[in-house]
């Protein structure tokens, strides 16, 4: 047996499938077997694999059980799970727990070796990449290396606060993947700056192409997305590419995905499962590799409720959500990244660098920023435009509204004579919806984040703080 192969287990309690795989795939890739869900999470016990291809639904231990066994080893493989059309449901799951992909019998070989090996791939860039920067953790402090983190990508987004830090470990470790990100989040809160981050992380070579779905109309986003042949419409007099071929070996960033009309999800649907489309007007298949982040500040699987967002695409975006927390729930950022937009706008205009006082700062972090980092950053650069000639902006230089905010925001009402403090009232209230999700969907804590709209990170996080066992 060559050393050199790559080493792969084939999970499968039926043995007419399991012995096709190991036949087929035996010869470019040193094979081993088990016949169940037992048998391999032993063999994972005292083995080494570079990839697992499981079964999910077996007696006794199923594909989760082998997939968790896996993950659990200290250099994991990458693991694909086979499925049933009606589980895929399940197989997400696995997905969300860490799979690379899934597929769905019966099989396609020429398929499931694609998916193979871009999964082994990925696993050897990842690795390179995740023993760069735990590298880099270990040899200094973890907020130094998050602390330095915008200005070495020369994005203005910082990861100061705990809950961005959280969230850039989770960056660094999906971005050398080629799995679909969908980043969910308010509006102004930085979504593409993180898309942006995870293009530049992953080191694909083609280029970062971003798409706001919401500014154009049904006709023209599909245009935009998948080019078009001359002549295919009015006005359509030369052949255009569209932006999954502009993007082809980078990234597609996919804005406001929520906005997308039943049609073009169809066709986005069809790109994710095939990767392949066609320009509009044309009857050619071109094939695309293109790492597609999606965005949005929707909650889609709400729409999916309602009908108004595709259910199987939903679950093809979603593979891993990163959510992303609005200002006011990083205070600790807020002083940081105003210091970056005074830096910014100030030289930009060929002005001297202002400072802000303590106290026009403590009121820019007692304001709540409905409009999230947008909003601080054209803040800042009205400032630095009307203080032109202040080394240091004062309080009563910040716009009206942010000065006020503390007298029009009440932070107590009155309820039947009784003062009650809002911002209890409305955590009381997220308390017991969180407690009716967790009891409609029979505690499984994942279905009941998508219920809530927020990620399973962020509902562990919440359940930590009321104390929900």
């Amino acid at each position: 047996m060559d050393k050199n192969l790559k080493k792969i287990l084939i999970v499968d309690d039926e043995s007419n499938t399991r012995q096709a795989l190991v036949r087929y795939f035996r010869g470019a890739f040193d094979v081993s077997e088990a016949e169940n869900g037992e048998v391999a999470i032993k063999l994972l016990k005292h083995n080494d694999y570079d990839l697992v291809l499981t079964d999910l639904r077996m007696p006794g231990a199923d594909g989760i059980g082998v997939l968790e066994a896996a993950l659990s080893k200290a250099d994991s493989p990458k693991c694909i799970v086979l499925t049933a059309y009606g589980s895929v449901e399940k197989a997400v799951e696995a997905v969300k727990k860490g799979a690379f992909d899934f597929l769905t019998k019966p099989l396609k070989l020429d398929k499931l070796e694609a998916v193979i090996n871009s999964a082994l791939e990925a696993r050897e860039k990842e690795q390179q990449e995740v023993d760069k920067n735990l590298s880099l953790i270990s040899n200094s402090s973890a907020n130094m290396v998050v602390k330095n983190t915008p200005k070495i990508l020369n994005q203005n987004i910082v990861f100061h606060s705990p809950v961005m830090q959280d969230l850039y470990r989770d960056v660094m470790m999906v971005a050398p993947t080629k799995s679909t990100v969908l980043i969910t989040g308010e509006s102004g809160s930085g979504k593409e700056v993180v898309a942006n981050i995870i293009h530049k992380l992953s080191q694909r070579k083609g280029l970062f192409v971003a798409v706001h779905a919401a500014a154009l109309s049904e006709n023209l986003l599909e245009s935009e997305l998948f080019g078009h042949e001359k002549g295919a419409f009015t006005g359509a007099t030369e052949l255009r590419k569209g932006r999954f071929e502009l993007a082809d070996g980078g990234t597609l960033f996919l804005d406001e995905i929520g906005e997308i009309s039943p049609a073009i999800q169809v066709k986005l649907l069809r790109v994710l499962e095939t990767k392949t489309f066609e320009r509009v007007g044309g009857n050619q298949e071109i094939k695309t590799d293109v790492r597609l982040v999606a965005a949005t500040n929707k909650n889609l699987w709400e729409m999916v409720q309602n009908g108004e967002f595709r259910e199987d695409l939903y679950y093809r975006l979603n593979v891993v959500n990163l959510e992303l927390p609005p200002l006011r729930d990083r205070v600790e950022d807020i002083e940081d990244l105003a210091k970056d937009f005074l830096v910014r706008f100030a030289t930009e205009n060929g002005l001297k660098v202002p400072i802000l006082s303590s106290e026009a700062l403590a009121q820019l972090k007692k304001y709540n920023f409905p409009g999230n980092v947008r909003e601080l950053r054209n803040c800042i650069e009205r400032l630095v435009i009307f203080n032109q000639n202040k080394a240091e902006i004062m309080y009563d230089d910040l716009p009206e509204n942010i000065r006020n905010y503390h007298r029009n925001n009440k932070a107590f009402d009155e309820i039947d004579g009784e003062v009650i403090d809002v911002e209890f009232n409305i955590n009381f209230g997220e308390k017991e919806r969180i407690l009716k999700a967790l009891e409609e969907s029979g505690d499984n804590r994942t279905v009941a984040a998508e219920k809530l709209g927020i990620s399973r990170r962020t509902l562990q996080r919440r359940l930590k703080e009321y104390g929900i066992n």
